[in-house]
């Protein structure tokens, strides 16, 4: 039986990086994956494939350019799935080499097979080749989740599916009902109905996406519609099914009843309601760990499980079930085990982005947040129709909002929705961790023409109405 220092299982972020960084402080590390291919949901079912056919369809249509080109947007027409398919596999091959790479390249032993505990550090690994037992010293879980499929919904992978079947549909629908408003069902939602799919989403709470600032809810709210997109907010599906409508020439229709009564129809519903864990066949008992009912595994504040030496990291601990965050939760999680923690970590100022149409991205805190918490602020506000680098890049709806403390000018929280959103965030997010003040971007310099200059405009705006607050003047103080 061969021993090793740690063993991860799972190669999505969380366990990448996990082993990676293992490997690097010089520990005898292994990392099993279950599956045939590398990088688990990020790489093959989730957040690359989305994403590149959300790059695809953008650059396909050439939707976002219309005003800057007029209304003729559409570059090609009869968009199929294979012409979406063919260039997010091109990204998603690349992808496994590189993660593959990496682990050569760092000594990383590849273990495939489903991992199952039989005690508390030994882990017996089912092969397609035969079994094998390893041992190790710590083991990091990185396991990820799965879409929920509850019973009562007749999934068939064509008509009903979740979102790991959306990369194998053969045909483009014309209708589509999504379910759920999170990030998943939001997505997917607008990739669709820029390919000229009539969509309508079923959201459970009055608003999508619920943890984002509201006005950025709201105006994104608003995106959906103009493009198209009927949302039910504040509605639950009771019940799925195929039904053939009359004088429909026999076809078939998948129904969505919902508890208010509505009856809606549509050729294919995607299924985003929530991930399920994939804890159950982990073998967990043996170790004393125990998991939740969607089989997630509860951590401190190190990603320790209630057993020292198990940590756990990603989609498998629950929200924020970012890659972005997982990998750096699975990286934080092995510095802990092997004593090599410094430096100041700050989980609060995690970025989170969605890659709708148009992009969103958010850090810090949301202006619900800090009226909760009594917190006294200021916004302000740019938008990309004021910026030179919006209008080059036919963007005249895209916004940065700042939240200042409105006693120390402190940045508390940077909100984007907008073309580069997600790219976008990272200026914020450094100013914030280095404790830094909107006056920082006043007195800065920055290229232009970019969208970066929107920081200035943003600090601009929101230091204007601090000193009309506080100069005791009804003049107005003219920052810019």
């Amino acid at each position: 039986m061969k021993h090793y220092d740690c063993v991860v299982i799972g190669t999505g972020p969380a366990g990448q990086k996990a082993a990676i960084q293992a490997a690097k402080l010089g520990k005898r590390v292994a990392i099993v994956e279950k599956n045939e291919v590398l990088g688990g949901a990020q790489i093959n079912t989730g957040t690359i494939p989305s994403k590149a056919l959300r790059e695809a369809v953008l650059h396909l249509t050439g939707d976002g350019r219309s005003q800057l080109f007029g209304q003729s947007r559409h570059l090609k027409k009869n968009i199929t799935i294979a012409d979406l398919v063919s260039f997010s596999q091109r990204v998603i091959q690349n992808e496994w080499e590189v993660l593959r790479n990496q682990f050569d390249r760092n000594s990383v032993d590849l273990l495939w097979g489903k991992a199952r505990f039989v005690s508390p550090n030994e882990v017996l690994i089912e092969g397609t080749d035969g079994d094998s037992l390893v041992s190790a010293d710590y083991f990091l879980l990185g396991v990820g989740t799965r879409p929920a499929r509850p019973e009562n919904v007749p999934f068939n992978g064509k008509t009903i599916y979740t979102s790991d079947e959306m990369l194998h549909l053969d045909h483009l629908p014309k209708t589509m009902i999504v379910v759920g408003g999170g990030v998943i069902g939001t997505e997917y939602a607008c990739i669709m109905a820029t390919l000229g799919v009539q969509v309508t989403l079923v959201e459970g709470r009055d608003k999508v996406l619920g943890f984002l600032d509201q006005e950025i809810a709201d105006a994104f709210q608003y995106f959906m519609r103009q493009r198209g997109i009927t949302l039910r907010l504040g509605e639950r599906v009771s019940e799925i099914s195929e039904v053939e409508i009359p004088n429909n020439q026999g076809c078939m229709l998948v129904e969505a009843r919902l508890e208010s009564g509505k009856i809606i129809h549509a050729g294919s519903l995607l299924y985003a309601v929530g991930r399920q864990g994939v804890c159950r066949h982990l073998g967990l008992e043996k170790v004393g760990i125990e998991f939740d009912d969607r089989e997630r595994l509860k951590v401190n504040e190190h990603y320790q499980t209630n057993v020292g030496h198990v940590y756990a990291a990603g989609d498998v601990i629950g929200f924020p079930s970012l890659a972005s965050t997982s990998m750096e939760q699975g990286r934080r999680a092995i510095c802990h085990a092997f004593g090599c923690c410094d430096g100041d970590y700050n989980s609060a100022l995690f970025p989170y982005g969605i890659y709708a149409v148009p992009e969103i991205s958010m850090v810090g805190k949301t202006e619900e947040q800090l009226t909760a918490e009594g917190i006294p602020y200021e916004s302000g506000i740019a938008n990309y129709r004021e910026i030179a680098r919006g209008q080059l890049l036919g963007d005249a709806l895209g916004m940065l909002k700042m939240l200042i403390h409105q006693d120390t000018h402190k940045l508390l929280g940077v909100h984007v929705i907008g073309t580069g959103a997600t790219e976008l965030i990272h200026i914020g997010q450094a100013v914030m961790a280095l404790d830094g003040d909107a006056e920082f971007f006043v007195n800065n310099v920055f290229n232009f023409p970019t969208l970066a200059e929107c920081y200035k405009v943003a600090a601009y705006n929101g230091l204007n109405k601090l000193n009309n607050v506080y100069s005791g003047s009804c003049q107005p103080v003219t920052l810019s």
